[in-house]
Parts: structure tokens; sequence; C-alpha cells
């Protein structure tokens, strides 16, 4: 077996000041561990000894995200290629991580990856999936193929995939309408709900968790859900263009952070809408240092990277399944109290 020290699950390390909790009410959100994400490779762990028998020749693994405008994406790359050089090293063994990922959401695009994945003899793929009911049949004929697939922040459940990395989608679509709930608590809240593309699995959930949360709170009137393609000028205009059809609109759950990526200011003043989003990045943080958006809810897609690295060398080197099939991460809350001790995370991230 591939030994412990190898693939560690220790803390993740992020700066505690962006460390808060996720707050009452999230039970379904398990937190997650993984290797530390700086200093040396695993911890400082000695090198693992690939069990009898098996092969000590490289790993491929496939790496298909659902776009390469979407920039959470690049940041599960760059934690999947850190933690690859890590175990390399710990194995003696080259792990290369090979990125399929179309430049824009295309899931036709993504079976099309997976097949040719498996034809160019890749070890493992890891996959989010942009719509599981297209790429869940490329999934199962590479599986049958011998290739270990699993998914990571959109998963394909109905597949035979490994496992699953990612956020607690439907716990994260409540936390998201809770915030916006808890801001506007006393007044008569008009809340609108951004949410991407409709076919991925991820943002169904989320949809469905805003909603149940919006009919828990007595004083939330949720007046729409509204689907875009899922890039910062698509998501900006959608925004813009039922802001101004309704503008009693005075709250908004967005369950990703598309419009957030363009340096304009969202179509209202900070003191009349409150604004609660899904993601980090660099762009979106600018957004809590103007004052139109409240709070951030960041998903660790650097962790996601890592982490699927590790359940796929795991099960290619020592035949281990991961524990548990599915891992949720917890979601990490940034305000402007903490936005600028955040930040510095993409420093390594990016």
């Amino acid at each position: 077996m591939l030994s412990r020290s190898a693939l560690d699950r220790r803390s993740f390390l992020i700066s505690s000041a962006a460390m808060l909790p996720l707050g009452a009410g999230c039970s379904r959100v398990v937190e997650v561990t993984t290797p530390p994400v700086s200093g040396t490779p695993g911890g400082g762990a000695s090198a693992a000894t690939p069990p009898a028998g098996s092969a000590a020749g490289p790993l491929v693994l496939g790496m298909i995200a659902k776009s390469q405008s979407n920039p959470v994406f690049l940041a599960a790359r760059k934690g999947a290629e850190a933690r690859a050089a890590e175990l390399a090293k710990e194995l003696g063994r080259a792990i290369t991580i090979d990125w399929r990922t179309p430049n824009d959401e295309d899931a036709q695009k993504q079976a099309e990856f997976i097949e040719q994945l498996a034809n160019s003899g890749a070890n493992a793929i890891v996959i989010a999936c942009s719509d599981a009911s297209k790429v869940t049949r490329a999934i199962d004929d590479a599986i049958a193929r011998g290739v270990v697939v699993s998914c990571f922040d959109s998963d394909a459940p109905d597949s035979k995939r490994l496992g699953y990395v990612g956020t607690d989608d439907f716990a994260a679509g409540e936390m998201v309408m809770r915030q916006v709930a808890k801001r506007l608590e006393g007044k008569s809240a008009v809340v609108a709900v951004l949410a991407g593309n409709q076919t991925a699995t991820n943002l169904q959930k989320r949809v469905k968790g805003a909603q149940a949360e919006a009919a828990r709170q007595g004083h939330v009137k949720l007046i729409d859900v509204y689907y875009h393609k899922e890039t910062p000028q698509d998501a900006y205009a959608q925004i813009e263009s039922v802001q101004q059809a309704h503008p009693e609109i005075n709250g908004w759950a967005m369950i990703g952070g598309w419009p957030l990526m363009t340096e304009r200011a969202l179509p209202w003043k900070p003191e009349e809408v409150v604004c609660v989003s899904m993601d980090t990045l660099p762009p979106q943080l600018d957004h809590i240092r103007k004052g139109d958006v409240h709070v951030l809810l960041g998903q660790r897609y650097y962790h996601f990277g890592r982490r699927c690295v590790d359940v796929l060398v795991d099960k290619l080197v020592s035949g281990k399944d991961p524990e548990p099939q599915i891992e949720f991460a917890p979601l990490d809350e940034v305000t402007r109290e903490n936005v600028d001790e955040y930040a510095k995370n993409w420093a390594l991230w990016s």
C-alpha cells in the first residue's frame, strides 16, 4: 500500500484570518483535509515505496475542467500540478498532468477529450462535468478500458466514477441565500438568484439549496432564478437587464461569481442592494473592496486539484479507493474585514 506519509490527510493550510466558520445550518458540509500547500513536499515525509509488483513507470493524469475562460479551474490545475510534482519526488516516478479543457463550456468536447485521453494511454482522468448526461457514457467507456476516472467541482453521480471532490452544492446555495436574508433582516426582501449554466449538476443543486433557504426565510420573496452563458459579459448583461426590469430587487444571491470578473461596478449603489456571491478570485475580491458585494464564499479550487491527484495516484499505485467516496470541502467566508489577508493566498494559487 502507498504509505500514509505520501498521501497524508493533514489540514489544508490557509491564512487563519481567511478561515471563517461556515455558520449554523450547514451540517451537510463535511470538511476534508489535504497535504500542506506550502513547505516541503508532503510535509517533509520520506519518499514512499511503490508496492511489490507495481510498475514504477510514469503516470499520466488527464485533467478536464469546464472551460479555459473560467480562472477558478486554472487554480485547480495549479494545485494538481503542484501535488503531482511533490508525489513524483516522493515516489521516484514521473507524474504528468495532461490538461484537456475546452475554451468555453462544451460537454460534447469534454466527452471527446475523455476518449482522446483513453486512446493516448492516460492512466487516469479527473473531470469537472459541464453536463453529466453528456459525459457519463464516455466516463464509463474509459473505465471499462482500465482508465481510472474521478470528478471534481461538478459530478457525474450516475457514472461509475471513482469518487468526487468538491463543494456541498446544496449547502452552498443555502448559505448564499442565508447571507442575503441576514443582511436584509427587518426589511421586505425581494431577491433574485443568478445561476449560470442550467444543465450543470453542481449549479442545479445550489439553486435548489437557495430556493429551500428562501422558503424558510419569512421575509424573503424569491422573484426568480436567472440562467446565462458562463462568461463575465453575459452574466453582467443578465444582471443589468433583470435589475432594470425589476428595480424592486434589493438582494442578489449569486451561486457563481461570473459577473464579478469584470472591473465594472455592479449596476446599483452599495446601500441599495445586498449582494452575496460564490467564489473568491482576485477580481472578485476587488468587488468586496468596492462595496457592491457584501460577502464572497470561496471554494477551495487549489485544494480540489491537489486532492484529486492524491485520490488518483493512491488508486493507481496502491489500488486504494478514496474514503469517503464523496468529499466536501468547506467554504471560506470573505468580507471587507478579512479580504486583504485572504488575498495573500493567491500568491500560491495563481
